[in-house]
């Protein structure tokens, strides 16, 4: 029987080798690419997401109580139940009926703080209406003057006690500061204790000193003032950081009411009823 000759395959099977390893040298600049392309997906959706964060920390959180207040959902500070309003001609002409049965959160307003001169030749149109219907519904009143540092403090304090006549039973007139007018510290402070001084040596009490948060800090929070009650302009937020005593806080400048049309800065007492009585004039 005749044998059949094979013939070598072996070149055969060299060139399949080298087809492979071409196959995969081929193959490896493209999955290196897929690598590269999957690798820059992550790291700009990790960079997205980095930034989101970032945003939400430093820029959302912090004014999300703004955010509720603008938008009628505003929450408001917790552990507190004497709450009260201050006023001036920019909420227009009030409907003190209404006002009287309003609500802040689910307790009545108790007080109102109504501005009353500016500088030393401005009245709040409005002062003299609203002064006297606090009164006549019923609400504990005071009366603030906003200061100006450049005008003389002597001539504000004279100007303030010309216009405003408290009576026994009402608030502590109050001093309304938050610009410096160019002073620097040490004559903005003297400035501050002689309204202060003048004012209270006519009403017989310590006046309510009115400033935001950072602004005591910087410029009024030196010994000599710790005897004045503090009323705290801090906004947004749920506590208070200050560390020092405090007797009201502004918490909102955001507030909706029901007799004012315009929005209304809305307020608590850190104290009792019978505290905030005790604080007022002739008490």
């Amino acid at each position: 029987m005749q044998q059949k000759q094979y013939k070598p395959t072996t070149g055969k099977r060299r060139v399949t080798r080298k087809r492979r390893q071409t196959t995969r040298s081929a193959k490896w600049p493209h999955l290196k690419r897929r690598l590269h392309a999957i690798g820059f997906r992550l790291a700009l959706l990790f960079g997205v997401s980095l930034v989101c964060y970032l945003v939400y920390v430093y820029a959302v959180a912090p004014y999300t109580s703004r955010w509720q207040a603008l938008y009628g959902s505003e929450t408001y500070p917790e552990g507190f139940s004497i709450r009260g309003i201050d006023i001036s001609h920019h909420q227009g002409e009030i409907n003190w009926e209404l006002l009287s049965k309003a609500q802040i959160g689910n307790e009545a307003i108790c007080f109102v703080f109504i501005k009353a001169t500016e500088g030393k030749n401005f009245l709040d149109e409005n002062f003299n209406d609203n002064f006297y219907q606090a009164r006549e519904f019923g609400f504990l009143r005071g009366a603030y003057h906003y200061f100006k540092p450049n005008i003389s403090a002597e001539a504000q304090a004279k100007y303030f006690l010309k216009q405003v006549h408290l009576e026994e039973g009402d608030l502590p007139p109050v001093l309304d500061i938050e610009e410096t007018g160019g002073l620097p510290p040490d004559q903005l402070r003297k400035a501050a204790l002689t309204w202060l001084n003048r004012v209270e040596k006519r009403y017989g009490v310590p006046p309510i000193l009115y400033t935001n948060y950072k602004f005591k800090l910087d410029y009024l929070n030196t010994p000599e003032f710790k005897r004045y009650p503090y009323w705290i302009a801090h906004y947004y937020v749920r506590s208070l950081t200050y560390k020092g005593s405090w007797k009201f806080w502004q918490h909102t400048d955001c507030g909706r009411l029901p007799g004012i049309k315009e929005k209304v800065d809305l307020n608590i007492y850190n104290g009792s009823m019978y505290d905030l009585r005790r604080l007022c004039i002739g008490s």
